[in-house]
């Protein structure tokens, strides 16, 4: 009796994750295989490094554009974030620390080709913002002046992503250990000295892995770009909606697709190699 048990939950389990497993395999992995082979292939069948070729050519500079849109966006993401957490860990305001931490959770809910909506209507030169500031008397109509360039993809995904990962940096902040944040203030030290020489360095892996998941969420966002700036340069998921869409050329697109997954494998592995060190 007891070897049948066993074997029947031995049985039952692959059961159970069979169906979330086929997903993956058939939603994700399958894709990503098939758009990885169709990045060396020829239209007409073959080996080819001319997808690649035609992909460094015209789109060079939206790959450079596209790193330094990212590249600024998880900067600004991590200073927003320890500031975030550093002021729920520290603030000495109970009001404050209680309407900073219902405020900012609000973007997570929100899709992407929700905020590049929302935020077209606000960056606008005639938006919400610069009407806002006439009718304060900040600004004159004749001063207003658009974000929907690429300031306006910057700042849509700062506005996006830093909740996430102010999220996990506050969690991480909350854990540690109150005694040494009492010891540090007991010896006179600033808030902004406690928190960048004792709170920081403590939660760095946790910043790490929540920067990485944005860059990589980022990198594959189509909707922002696409919304909020019409200017080129533009960033590579546009370019490669644009070859699909407008050619029908998956090889280029697949080639861009994996440029970017090259990106954001180097991005990882630079994290890896930091928590192999440190372990």
């Amino acid at each position: 009796m007891r070897d049948s048990g066993r074997r029947s939950s031995i049985l039952f389990g692959p059961l159970l994750v069979a169906p979330a497993l086929l997903m993956v395999l058939a939603l994700f992995v399958y894709p990503l295989g098939y758009s990885l082979v169709t990045a060396f292939e020829a239209k007409g069948g073959g080996f080819t490094l001319g997808n690649f070729q035609k992909a460094f050519e015209f789109y060079s500079v939206d790959i450079g554009f596209t790193l330094v849109i990212i590249g600024l966006s998880t900067l600004l993401i991590a200073l927003a974030s320890i500031a975030i957490g550093g002021y729920l860990t520290l603030g000495e305001n109970p009001s404050a620390v209680a309407v900073l931490r219902w405020l900012y959770r609000w973007p997570l809910f929100i899709p992407f080709v929700v905020a590049a909506q929302c935020m077209r209507s606000f960056l606008a030169k005639n938006g919400l913002m610069n009407n806002t500031f006439v009718a304060a008397g900040i600004l004159e109509i004749d001063q207003t002046v658009g974000f929907l360039d690429w300031r306006g993809i910057v700042i849509t995904f700062v506005w996006k992503q830093t909740p996430f990962v102010a999220l996990l940096v506050a969690g991480a902040m909350a854990s540690l250990d109150r005694s040494t944040i009492e010891a540090a203030r007991n010896l006179g030290a600033s808030r902004l000295r406690i928190l960048f020489e004792i709170l920081v360095p403590q939660v760095m892996p946790t910043l790490v892995v929540g920067l990485i998941l944005s860059f990589v969420t980022m990198m594959s966002v189509l909707s922002v770009p696409l919304m909020i700036s019409g200017e080129s340069p533009t960033m590579m998921t546009v370019d490669m909606a644009f070859r699909i869409n407008n050619y029908g050329d998956y090889g280029t697109a697949n080639a861009l697709g994996f440029i970017s997954y090259l990106l954001t494998a180097a991005c990882a592995w630079v994290y890896l190699k930091r928590g192999v060190r440190q372990a």
